[in-house]
């Protein structure tokens, strides 16, 4: 089982950016497709962005697109999430995620193991 620790969230103005960290623990985080969701206040969790492992292609909402990067690091265990142009929309609590299925992750029931989240608040 993997185990997963999220940091670098925090307060931001709109058009602000912000990177989000996601530190895996375990020897085999090469060979899970990992991916990020958020939860918004009185929202269901969502899809944000996922990469594969194998070829390190990339999945985003349409939300997102244009303005998120998701990327890894194999050998430091590191998954990121580099937000640009930020919105008040994007306030939500975002949590990190490994695949339970040989996809990287864009529904709930892909995911294997979440992180504890960190809070990323837009101001307007």
């Amino acid at each position: 089982q993997v185990q997963l620790v999220e940091s670098g969230g925090g307060l931001v103005q709109a058009g602000g950016s912000l990177t989000l960290s996601c530190a895996a623990s375990g020897r085999t985080f090469s060979a899970y497709d990992m991916g990020w969701f958020r939860q918004a206040p009185g929202k269901e969790r969502e899809f944000v962005a996922s990469i594969r492992s194998s070829d390190l292609s990339t999945y985003y909402a349409d939300s997102v697109k244009g303005r998120f990067t998701i990327s890894r690091n194999n050998a430091a265990n590191t998954v990121y999430l580099r937000m640009n142009s930020l919105k008040p929309e994007d306030t939500a609590v975002y949590y990190c995620a490994a695949s339970r299925v040989v996809l990287p992750p864009t529904r709930l029931s892909d995911v294997r193991s979440w992180g504890q989240g960190t809070q990323v608040t837009v101001s307007s």
